[in-house]
Order: structure tokens, then C-alpha cells, then sequence
């Protein structure tokens, strides 16, 4: 049974450790294939067909993946490790899920548009990159989008409740949880409205430290007297 679903090929591997390093050096990438109820299989995919892959993917894409060809089994691409310097991709997690079974997973948020609050010299601030879902595989969302037309002043605050969530879709994170916001600019004092404010608080200090003295003085000549 063929599907719409981007397809990729892999070999079972035997070799693992540090001597995966040739494979990598051979255009292969080290894989390795799980799920619920499903054996840990180590394997190697055509890293060139695999890049292409990821670029043409969303971040939650099922993918009909098919070992030493045989028949095809859906996975999604849990994990990708690259290198910190290279950014070369160095060893990939697949995920063989039913899709009959519910997958709870961290969807992507893109900023749509610009807040009109920045305009008025704010500062925009997007506390969350992710959101945690749940849904059957083939109804995942790929990314959501932040609504950033709704952020008009800076009273205005999104919370996770204002995405739009699609109706077979169930939201995990907290729908109260603080989105995104305009930050007001930082207001500053001008030079002479700062030295006005230190000479003021200059004359205060030295009224209360001659009005200090004068007490003591006064105490000092009542005590001779006696």
C-alpha cells in the first residue's frame, strides 16, 4: 500500500562505537529505529537523501521508512544530533509509531507578522519556542503560529490559549502560560534632571547633618551647665 508520505530507505548495521566514523566518511549516517513495543534496530541511511529529507520535512513529519526494502513502517524523526562547530548531522533517532496511537509531541511556534507595540519603541519578547500536543500521527501540526498583530500595546499579552489550535488536536502546555509580549522602552533621566536630583539629595544630607550637629551642641552646653 503506497501513501503521500516521504519516503526513506535504510540498511540494518551491524557496526557501532567509534567505528561508525567510517560510515560517516562514506556518506552514510548511523541510525537507529524504536518504538512501543518495537526492538531497537541500528541502521544506516544515504546522508546526502537524508538532509534533502529533513529540508523538505516539517519538524513532526511521518515518514514511511523501509529496511533492507522491505515493506515500509511509519516513523517520525525524534531526534537529530549534530555536530556543536560543523553543524553536520552525526546520528539520527526515528520513532516507528502506529498511527492509530496518540503521540504527544513539542510543535514549533512561528511569529507571524510584526506587533504594532513595537512601533511605539518596545522591545518584542517571545517566552516560549515550543508548545507540548497530542494527536494521531497523521494530524500533527508541523509548526503553530504567533499572532503577533494582537500585541497593540503594551497592556496587551498572548497566552498560549491564543493559538489556534487545530479541533483534532489536543494542547498540552498550560493554555495560561505567557506567550509573548512588548516590553515599554526604558525611560532614562537627562543629564541635568540627574545632577538636579544628587544636588537635591546632596542639600538634604547636609541639612540633616547640620541639624545633627546643632542637637549634639545644644546637649553638650545643658550637661555643663549642671
Amino acid at each position: 500500500m503506497t501513501t503521500d508520505r516521504p519516503a526513506l530507505a535504510a540498511d540494518s548495521r551491524e557496526i557501532t562505537g567509534k567505528a561508525v566514523a567510517h560510515l560517516r566518511r562514506g556518506g552514510k549516517l548511523p541510525a537507529v529505529v524504536y518504538g512501543h513495543g518495537v526492538a531497537s534496530t541500528s541502521l544506516t541511511v544515504d546522508a546526502h537523501d537524508f538532509e534533502l529529507l529533513r529540508r523538505s520535512v516539517g519538524a513532526n513529519a511521518i515518514v514511511d521508512l523501509s529496511i533492507d526494502g522491505k515493506k515500509a513502517k511509519p516513523v517520525l524523526i525524534h531526534q537529530v544530533q549534530v555536530h556543536p562547530v560543523t553543524r553536520r548531522t552525526l546520528h539520527v533517532d526515528l520513532y516507528q509509531v502506529k498511527m492509530t496511537e496518540e503521540l504527544t509531541v513539542d510543535v514549533p511556534l512561528v511569529p507571524v507578522g510584526e506587533a504594532p507595540a513595537v512601533d511605539l519603541g518596545g522591545t518584542y519578547l517571545q517566552l516560549l519556542d515550543t508548545v507540548k500536543v497530542k494527536a494521531l500521527p497523521d494530524k500533527l501540526p508541523q509548526t503553530l503560529v504567533v499572532p503577533n498583530d494582537r500585541l497593540v500595546d503594551y497592556d496587551a499579552v498572548l497566552h498560549v490559549r491564543d493559538l489556534e489550535i487545530p479541533a483534532d488536536v489536543t494542547l498540552v502546555t498550560d493554555p495560561e502560560e505567557v506567550l509573548a509580549k512588548v516590553m515599554p522602552p526604558r525611560v532614562e533621566l537627562e543629564p541635568t534632571e540627574v545632577e538636579a536630583a544628587e544636588g537635591e539629595a546632596a542639600e538634604g544630607e547636609a541639612a540633616e547633618e547640620g541639624a545633627e550637629e546643632g542637637a549634639a551642641t545644644s546637649a553638650d552646653g545643658e550637661g555643663s551647665e549642671g
